[in-house]
This record gives C-alpha cells, sequence and structure tokens, in this order.
C-alpha cells in the first residue's frame, strides 16, 4: 500500500559552503528525510562526500538520513556511514555480487537497508531482495549529477515495483531520483512513488522558498 508522500531533499543541490544550515532550513521547512549523495568518482563519474560530513551534518537534525552510497565497493564503507549517524543506507544492486550479504551487514549495524536500481536495471532485480529490504529507490536519471533530465520510462519501473511491494503486504518506502520537479512529481507519485528525492526543486530559491518548494512537491498527488 502507497504510503504519504515524503519529500527527501538531496543535499548535493544544497549550498555546500553552508551545509549544516541547510540541512537545519529542509528540516524546518517540512521536509522528512534529508537524502545524501555518496559518490566515489568510480561507480558513477562524480566525487561528492564521504562518512566525516554525514556525522558533522548529524547535529545539525533529527530528520532522517537517507544515505544513497552510489561507491563500489561498498562493503568496506557500510559501518563507518552507520557509526556517522545514517538511518537508511542504500546500495546499489549493480554495485556488489553479493547485495544480500550488504543487506544483512547494513541490517546487522541496526539500520535501514535500501536497494537502488540504475535506469537499466529491470525490476525483477529485486524480487528475491523484498522480503529483507525497507526502501527500494528508482533511479530516474543515470546516478552521478543532479540536474539531469528525467527519464520517463522509469515510471513504468515505479509501477511494477508498486506491485511487488504491494503483493509482500510490508511497509516498504519507494523512493524516486532523478528530474523530480514540479512537473515530474505527479506523475511519479500517480506510478506509486511515496518518498520524493528532489534537488533542485526544493533547494531553489534559497531557505525562504524552501517550505512552499516541499509542499508544492507534496500536493503533487
Amino acid at each position: 500500500m502507497q504510503q504519504p508522500i515524503r519529500i527527501a531533499p538531496s543535499i548535493l543541490s544544497a549550498d555546500f559552503a553552508s551545509l549544516g544550515e541547510e540541512v537545519r532550513a529542509i528540516g524546518a521547512a517540512g521536509a522528512e528525510y534529508v537524502h545524501i549523495d555518496v559518490m566515489d568518482g568510480h561507480f558513477v563519474p562524480n566525487l561528492t562526500i564521504g562518512p566525516g560530513v554525514v556525522k558533522a551534518l548529524r547535529k545539525h537534525s533529527d530528520k532522517v538520513f537517507d544515505v544513497h552510497l552510489m561507491i563500489a565497493p561498498v562493503d568496506p564503507f557500510i559501518e563507518a556511514f552507520a557509526q556517522a549517524g545514517a538511518d537508511i543506507i542504500t546500495v546499489h544492486v549493480e554495485a556488489t555480487p553479493h547485495v544480500h550479504r550488504t543487506i544483512q551487514l547494513i541490517r546487522s549495524l541496526g539500520k535501514k537497508p535500501g536497494i537502488s536500481l540504475n535506469p537499466s536495471t529491470p525490476a525483477s532485480a529485486v524480487e528475491y531482495l523484498l522480503d529483507d529490504v525497507d526502501l527500494v529507490l528508482v533511479m530516474s536519471v543515470n546516478p552521478g549529477f543532479g540536474g539531469q533530465t528525467f527519464i520517463e520510462s522509469q515510471l513504468a519501473k515505479v509501477a511494477e515495483l508498486r506491485r511487488r511491494i504491494d503483493a509482500t503486504g510490508r511497509r516498504i518506502d519507494l523512493e524516486i531520483d532523478g528530474g523530480i520537479n514540479f512537473e515530474t512529481a505527479p506523475r511519479a507519485i500517480a506510478a506509486g512513488a511515496d518518498v520524493l528525492v528532489a534537488g533542485t526543486a526544493t533547494f531553489t530559491g534559497g531557505p525562504t522558498a524552501y517550505g512552499s518548494n516541499i509542499r508544492r512537491l507534496r500536493g503533487s498527488a
């Protein structure tokens, strides 16, 4: 069953010179999650932040830290991000040959495991993982950079995953990330997504606009 819509602003679009203030501002503006994109310049063509930044931000927010690891290998870094304050740790099914073991590791550290799918990866890739994860993330752009154009074909994947998740009877977040704005958000919600990762759409206009941006995204349904 589709859960209430939650907004997860990606700090990749925030002012990196003022990340603590930015995280506090989106929390005050009504965001439920803080989406933290971790890139290694290897699995994806960009380099962002490590567990030290997550740890530094933790004292600025009591919101859910939704940490998206776009790195390979991923297992050696799971514990560091767990200790830094991640609440949800999402890994890519494409990033490790033993993804179930990785999910077990995340769970053993007391964190919620998530699994992410690149645009070319079919929904069937998570068929034997849904009993073990708390979040499924559909990438609606190719991971690595913010500000890309939404890939329309991913709406069908969201709809298929919605059916698969509902069949389990479990409360699993169905998150979508990439090109989410005021035009694409309602279509993502209609397809079955219930967590929207929105970077540019949230952070445009500065802190005084964050509240209205988040309300508009949430009201897209």
